[in-house]
């Protein structure tokens, strides 16, 4: 089925994913692609609108990011551009941008000189906006309205004649109170989108894909971690092909307080998948031993891993498919803004394994935020102690004790950091805690009890 989309095009701003988690609270689905994705290549995506994100370079320098010569003609869908993307549509369309006296930043008072304007509909003719901007549009170009200002700074043009809007100010941050409503008019008044991408459709379509992936006979291996991508990604394999999918839950004697053995029950019992526990801790506090340096020890971690994993899998038999989590910032990030034959950096969630095993991937999630997927696991009926859980590293406590590992130190850790969170649990605010977690360092402290020193 082909949803309604939003693209993005990225001119590096660190906003950019905001946008497009913006766009799919409306219920559209968005992709994120670097400016220099292709007129033909977003066509034939039959987008129903394109944004232009904002960016940190100057639209007057030399290698300022651009879109293509032709992109105005040949899009063929309305162009929304924010901050820097307002700024190259007046430069590219025949308009000026200029530095700044200074650069504007914080927050400002956007006055809307029309209450006609598409993108304002209904909003009042007073709003407060963030800025983050260091050039300014100074001539709009030929056929383009003004419709909002800051003082005597051009904040919002549109020439509705070609359906382009632009804005200065961020709409897509909660710094700008109606700047989802801003958004919301671009999306559904301008372009006419219905909002039919929910988390039941994509469960639907991702099992259909999963079963056309894997084949009627295919058989397939997930490691399990106890956390929620990797989690929702099982279920929604086994949803989609049952007891094919063997599941594999490694202990490494670096998790959470009774982690291993309450997450095991809750994969057998409550979601029934095809899963083995394998207590390994011993031969990671081995591989572990005397290993001080953080580095060292994540490496040490990831190569037992690698290897408890493999010889659980090979006991599995004839596989083919490893499932991996993978999200959708996972594969922004893994494109670099100056051309898609550079990386910034390359997402493997189980490090080496698919090239070790000769598997080919699953990835089931990587079309989502951290958020939506918490939306799918709850509409697959996963339990909150894992959907809320907080994010734990690969590594595990390994990397939140300081010097060398031994058992005694990883209980210790467990059993102060159960402390710390069911006392955040008890005040009703872990939810609303993104992440805490206790440390253990190798420094003796001092505290006082009844005048003596403890």
């Amino acid at each position: 089925m082909h949803h309604e989309t939003i693209i993005i095009l990225d001119f590096g701003s660190q906003y950019t994913q905001l946008i497009a988690r913006r766009v799919r609270e409306q219920g559209v689905y968005c992709e994120i692609h670097p400016f220099h994705f292709s007129v033909d290549e977003i066509a034939a995506k039959r987008p129903k609108g394109v944004i232009l994100s904002g960016g940190p370079s100057s639209v007057t320098d030399e290698d300022a990011p651009r879109v293509a010569a032709d992109f105005y003609e040949k899009i063929g869908a309305p162009v929304l551009g924010i901050c820097y993307g307002m700024q190259l549509v007046a430069i590219d369309l025949g308009g000026r941008s200029e530095p700044a006296a200074r650069r504007e930043y914080g927050h400002a008072k956007v006055k809307v000189l029309s209450g006609k304007t598409k993108l304002f509909n209904e909003l009042p003719f007073e709003l407060d906006a963030w800025m983050s901007h260091g050039d300014h549009v100074t001539e709009i170009p030929p056929g383009f309205n003004k419709t909002a200002t800051t003082g005597d700074v051009v904040t919002a043009i549109e020439n509705d004649e070609r359906s382009i809007y632009c804005v200065q100010f961020h709409p897509e941050v909660s710094h700008t109170p109606l700047g989802k409503e801003v958004l919301r008019n671009f999306i559904f008044e301008i372009c006419k989108c219905k909002g039919d991408w929910t988390p039941a459709s994509f469960i639907k379509e991702e099992i259909e894909k999963i079963r056309e992936t894997v084949g009627p006979a295919g058989n397939v291996v997930c490691g399990l971690s106890g956390g929620v991508d990797s989690t929702v990604a099982a279920v929604l394999v086994h949803e989609a092909i049952g007891e094919r999918q063997a599941c594999i839950f490694v202990n490494n004697g670096l998790l959470r307080y009774r982690e291993f053995e309450d997450t095991l029950q809750v994969y057998k019992e409550n979601l029934h998948l095809n899963v083995a526990g394998v207590d390994a801790s011993q031969d990671f506090y081995a591989a572990l031993k005397d290993v001080v340096d953080p580095e060292k020890k994540r490496k040490a971690i990831g190569a037992k891993f690698i290897d408890v994993f493999d010889t659980e899998a090979k006991r599995i038999g004839d596989v083919k498919w490893l499932v991996q989590g993978t999200l959708y910032p996972d594969v922004i990030e893994s494109v670099s803004l100056r051309g898609a034959s550079v990386t910034i950096k390359s997402h493997h969630n189980v490090g080496g394994l698919p090239d070790k095993m000769n598997l080919k991937l699953i990835e089931p999630l990587r079309e989502l935020f951290k958020d939506e997927v918490r939306l799918i696991g709850r509409d697959l009926g996963i339990p909150e102690m894992i959907l809320e859980r907080h994010p734990f590293p690969g590594p595990g406590l390994g990397v939140r004790i300081l010097g060398d590992i031994t058992p005694e130190k990883v209980e210790l850790l467990q059993k102060a950091d159960k402390i710390y969170i069911q006392e955040l649990k008890n005040f009703g605010i872990y939810s609303d805690v993104w992440q805490a977690f206790a440390v253990l360092l190798p420094v003796n402290s001092v505290g006082v009890m009844g005048d003596f020193r403890t």
